[in-house]
C-alpha cells in the first residue's frame, strides 16, 4: 500500500511540473536603445519633451492627443498606412528629462506586442552632447504557448528594436542639422 501511495505521489509531483511548464507562457521581453546626440539636452528636450508631439518618429503622419503633458494623457499616433497606436502619459519629469508611456490599443500586425510599456530619458553625454535612451518592456503579440513566427518574442523584439533605432536616428539627423 505504501508503495502505491508512494507511486502515485511520484506521478502527482511529475504531472505538476509538465502541467506548470505546459502553462508557461510569455516572458516580458526589454530593449534599450540609446544614442549620442551633438546638442545640449535642453534642445533635444524641446524637441522631443511634449507627449502630444511625435512628428520626429518617421511612418508617423499625424499625432492627436488631449491633457498635454499631465499624467493620463492621451495621444493617437496615426502611421502613414494609416493604422493606429493610442498611448497613455504615466510618468512626465520634465526637470528629470523623462517621461513614460504604455500602449493602450494597437493592432499587433502594426507592431507585434501587448503590455507595452515605454521610457524615453536624456542624460548629459562628453563634449557638451545629449544622450538620449529609449527604454521598452513588453510581451509578444501572441499571449500563448506555440506563437506564430510573426508574433513571437523574436519578432516583437525585432521590431521594438528597429523602431527605437530608426526614431532615434531620425531624430538625431533632425536636431543636428537643424531642421
Amino acid at each position: 500500500m505504501r508503495r502505491a501511495i508512494a507511486k502515485a505521489g511520484v506521478v502527482v509531483a511529475a504531472l505538476a511540473v509538465l502541467g506548470a511548464a505546459w502553462a508557461h507562457g510569455p516572458t516580458r521581453q526589454k530593449v534599450r536603445e540609446s544614442i549620442e546626440i551633438d546638442a545640449p539636452q535642453a534642445k533635444v528636450w524641446a524637441v522631443i519633451g511634449n507627449f502630444q508631439d511625435m512628428s520626429w518618429l518617421p511612418g508617423v503622419s499625424k499625432t492627436e492627443g488631449e491633457k498635454g503633458n499631465e499624467i493620463g494623457a492621451t495621444r493617437r499616433l496615426t502611421l502613414a498606412p494609416g493604422a493606429t497606436v493610442d498611448e497613455e502619459l504615466y510618468k512626465y519629469e520634465p526637470e528629470m528629462m523623462s517621461y513614460s508611456y504604455r500602449i493602450t490599443a494597437v493592432d499587433v500586425k502594426v507592431l507585434p506586442v501587448t503590455n507595452y510599456s515605454s521610457t524615453l530619458s536624456l542624460s548629459p553625454a562628453p563634449g557638451g552632447k545629449t544622450k538620449l535612451e529609449w527604454t521598452g518592456a513588453f510581451y509578444r503579440g501572441f499571449p500563448n504557448n506555440d506563437p506564430p513566427p510573426e508574433l513571437s518574442d523574436e519578432a516583437a523584439v525585432k521590431a521594438v528594436s528597429g523602431l527605437y533605432r530608426a526614431g532615434l536616428e531620425a531624430l538625431k539627423k533632425k536636431i543636428e542639422s537643424g531642421s
